[in-house]
């Protein structure tokens, strides 16, 4: 019997439900579930991922990663490198501001990733990233 990955739930501040709906269900293509005046489910790449309506939070915060500045507060999810190419160049094409550009990290290395950062409307960063080796998302060592 194969093991069943168990799922995320998260729940983040957005300013703005409908704005939230035109972007995670509009643009990134998420399905939409339950709803109310005050949040909305949506389907993001198999997870739940919730959008609450609320007052704007800090998550300006940054950490440096090869000489790069990452979100500190950021979310996303693990493509396959096709499905991220995909999604970089939609992202491309409907000027999209990246607050780090598409890009490979670790090229022919242990851990080579495609990766890239970008905000939602309310301010919330996301990273789409995808391993060239997907057995090697957890690797220790490059």
């Amino acid at each position: 019997m194969q093991e069943l990955v168990p799922l995320f739930h998260l729940a983040f501040p957005v300013r703005d439900l409908e704005e939230a709906r035109r972007f995670y269900a509009g643009l990134l293509g998420c399905e939409t579930g339950r709803e109310s005046e005050r949040w909305i489910d949506f389907n993001f790449f198999g997870h739940q991922l919730v959008a609450h309506l609320a007052p704007p939070e800090s998550g300006l915060a940054t950490n440096t990663v090869d000489s790069k500045a990452v979100p500190v507060r950021h979310f996303g999810v693990i493509l396959e490198w096709l499905q991220w190419e995909a999604l970089a160049a939609k992202l491309r094409a409907a000027d999209v501001a990246f607050d780090i550009e598409p890009g490979i990290r670790f090229q022919g290395q242990v851990g080579e990733q495609a990766t890239l950062f970008f905000r939602d409307p309310s301010g919330n960063a996301l990273e789409f990233k995808a391993f060239r080796n997907r057995a090697q998302i957890f690797a220790r060592d490059r």
